[in-house]
């Protein structure tokens, strides 16, 4: 069963932290497969090839179905599992961290060291956008004008359910982005205002990327 909703990132970020001369740097990417963030992982090695570590971690699937991680030469535990578990306690799909740390001459420590590398992937992350992937099913409706002010009320009023576009012609066509759990509700309110006389055309079931309550992608 699939669930209903996942959060990931929507574009690359980065985030910077300074700590006892070491300089932390965070490097977060959305990513869809191994393949990308092995690519992502060899540009920033190239692009910081001075730096003393190039430290990643990394989850893909919705289901966290691959998990992998890198301490790059620190001490086993302290950099590449800390920022997977950001990862994880964020609930964050899809996506890549390396933190690449340029030493500034003092030791940190194992908890020192956790704690960087923690608080500079969390940097990178709030630095980024976070989206939601909510799973929806695309909605086409067609009303007279008769009915189109009692359904943009509903759509308007209703949480779950997304109105992306409108078109008018000699009648008026709406193009909706539905949350899954709200399909029933969206057909039981068009067959209330219609009398039974105007149906809803689906797509199939899918992830749509909604951010601050719009839908950003279609």
């Amino acid at each position: 069963m699939k669930i209903k909703r996942y959060k990931t990132i929507i574009k690359q970020s980065a985030g910077e932290l300074i700590e006892k001369k070491s300089r932390f740097i965070a490097h977060v990417f959305p990513i869809e497969s191994e393949e990308q963030a092995v690519e992502y992982i060899e540009i920033i090695r190239k692009k910081h090839n001075n730096a003393n570590h190039n430290v990643y971690a990394y989850v893909i699937g919705i289901n966290n179905e691959i998990q992998r991680y890198s301490d790059d030469g620190e001490p086993s535990g302290t950099a590449g599992l800390p920022i997977l578990d950001v990862l994880k306690g964020e609930e964050i799909k899809n996506t890549l961290i390396i933190v690449t740390r340029y030493f500034g001459g003092t030791l940190l420590g194992t908890g020192g060291l956790v704690r960087a590398y923690s608080h500079c992937a969390k940097e990178g992350l709030n630095q980024g956008e976070v989206v939601e992937k909510v799973l929806c099913q695309k909605a086409f409706i067609q009303v007279d004008y008769t009915l189109s002010g009692k359904l943009e009320y509903f759509i308007n009023e209703q949480v779950g359910i997304h109105l992306v576009d409108t078109q008018y012609t000699n009648e008026v066509r709406y193009t909706l982005v539905v949350e899954d759990q709200f399909i029933n509700i969206l057909e039981k309110k068009i067959k209330e205002i219609s009398s039974g006389k105007v149906g809803i055309d689906l797509d199939e079931i899918c992830y749509f990327t909604i951010n601050n309550g719009r839908v950003i992608n279609m």
